[in-house]
């Protein structure tokens, strides 16, 4: 299944390629077949430290661009990457393990993002405030200067290439530190950026996270981290940064995220989507996914078998193929955990009813290959009800009230999306308001839209991406108060016919000789 490209990757530092300042190197696995497929620099804490530097250094010529230079600079890097595509998916695919199909539309939205950022560029505006009756009150959205973003392995170069887009826009530099897991397209990427950006204006180190990615977040110049993972591991980081200096911090965290479908749902629409929703096209590996389905009593059992037929007849294999729909988890450590559920889920007494085993035999005589899984009969007091898995299993949970199903979609840590599923815009609406998810669908799954924010409350991160809040969010307003009182009222007039400030001590005196002198207008 590897035969391709063996990316010999760098890193981009000051706009050249570079390796780890040690010579150090990771090897890139595929996890279809677990052949070494490429390798990238093992950056330091000096890599970083010179990336961050090198970004100070180009952050006050690429800020103090016109706003529509910054935008033509990121539609270039946008037509660029789709000039690469077909190089990019080869890569990721054997990198990651996700299927072609889906890969090439990360390809689309990354470069999309990058237009859509590019003609909100003039959007950086502030507002006037009529503070005082002469005085000028008005703000300024001003960069932070160097942004550091950390990406996750599961969609590498949207995350790398499209969620750059809003920082640049807003006129920041850029340190990029992609996932150790798949950071082979984020080397291209950096290939791109070196070709067609400004020296410094983005910097990629690869590397591992405990070091690249912790001297990232401690270093001092970098006052603004977006980060997209684990709840664990944002944690983690927001304690490093508290560490250093004070810093701004957006996080994309996991999910366990609830799909409710009534009674009176259109199940033919409704299960296939609970199956999409479930994504195992990235097989299950998703912060978004609907990795719980709640059946209503009635249509408990007609759902729990259609939805079993549908995931056990999905096509899991090569990723490289269209005609697949699943490939492997991306990484040993994945696998091993995915599989770790699995055998939770048994022991605390769920029903499995299609998959839960891993994969071998003639087809699959390597790799990190879990079959499409589906566990019915959940309830809250299994570890599989409340755990984000991030693999390739859904939970099936039956409910009989809609105060109760609420009660139990939230009954989790996180809060990032949800699905409602019924006919009646009533129960629709009231369900929406009730459950703690920041992105909800109605009668739908998965889908993003252009101009709507995405992100989680409670345990699923702060902050807000891929709508205007975005741009906004890699800006520091400040307000600028100008007393034009002082530039032109009087000048030129005789001192006795000069109006004085009415805030000044001589301002308050003569209000208080008119009152003196019986002059109503004080």
């Amino acid at each position: 299944m590897s035969a391709g490209e063996f990316l010999d990757g760098r890193m981009l530092i000051d706009g050249k390629q570079a390796d780890a300042s040690d010579g150090a190197f990771l090897d890139a696995v595929d996890p279809a077949t677990e052949e070494v497929i490429g390798r990238v620099p093992a950056g330091t804490t000096e890599d970083v430290r010179l990336a961050a530097a090198a970004a100070e250094r180009a952050a006050p010529a690429w800020a103090g661009l016109p706003p529509r230079d910054r935008a033509t600079a990121l539609v270039e890097v946008a037509a660029a990457l789709r000039a690469e595509r077909d190089r990019i998916v080869d890569l990721e695919v054997r990198d990651s393990g996700s299927t072609v199909r889906k890969l090439r539309l990360d390809i689309a939205r990354a470069a999309e993002s990058l237009e859509y950022y590019a003609g909100l560029a003039g959007e950086l505006k502030g507002e006037t405030v009529p503070a005082t009756a002469r005085g000028l009150h008005f703000s300024t959205r001003e960069p932070y200067g160097v942004v550091g973003r950390i990406t996750p392995f599961n969609h590498p170069i949207f995350f790398a290439a499209g969620k750059m887009a809003a920082p640049l826009a807003a006129g920041n530099t850029m340190v990029i530190k992609p996932s150790e897991q798949t950071s082979l397209s984020a080397c291209v990427l950096g290939e791109i950026c070196g070709q067609v950006l400004p020296s410094g204006v983005v910097n990629i180190v690869t590397g591992m996270g405990a070091v690249a990615g912790d001297a990232l977040v401690r270093d001092p110049r970098i006052r603004r981290i977006a980060f997209t993972g684990s709840v664990a591991t944002g944690l983690a980081l927001q304690r490093a940064a508290a560490e250093v200096n004070v810093k701004t911090l957006s996080l994309e965290l996991g999910g366990k995220n609830p799909m409710v479908v009534f009674p009176d749902a259109d199940l033919e629409a409704a299960l296939p989507a609970a199956v999409a929703g479930m994504n195992f096209s990235w097989a299950g590996q998703s912060c978004g996914s609907q990795s719980r389905l709640f059946l209503h009593e009635s249509i408990y059992d007609e759902g729990v078998a259609r939805v079993a037929e549908l995931v056990d007849g999905l096509a899991v294999g090569d990723p490289r193929d269209p005609a697949s729909d699943m490939g492997p988890v991306n990484s040993r450590a994945q696998y091993e955990k995915v599989l770790r559920h699995i055998d939770t889920a048994l022991e605390d007494g769920a029903r499995l009813v299609a998959g839960g085993r891993s994969l071998r035999g003639e087809r699959f005589p390597a790799g990190y290959w879990v079959a499409p899984t589906v566990f019915a009969d959940v309830t809250p007091d299994m570890r599989i009800f409340r755990e984000e898995v991030f693999g390739p299993v859904l939970s099936i949970v039956r409910w009989s009230t809609p105060d109760e199903v609420v009660a139990m979609a939230n009954d989790v840590e996180y809060g990032l999306t949800a699905s409602v599923w019924t006919r009646d815009l009533a129960t629709a609406l009231n369900t929406v308001h009730a459950i703690d998810a920041g992105y909800v669908w109605v009668n739908g799954v998965s889908a993003h839209f252009p101009g709507t924010s995405f992100g989680g409350v409670k345990n699923s991160g702060i902050g807000r991406e891929e709508g205007i809040d975005e741009l906004f969010s890699y800006t520091q307003p400040k307000f600028v108060h100008v007393n034009a009182m002082t530039r032109w009222e009087g000048v030129g007039l005789p001192g006795r016919y000069r109006r004085p400030d009415p805030w000044s001590d001589s301002g308050r005196n003569a209000r208080q000789k008119r009152k003196d002198e019986g002059d109503g207008n004080s």
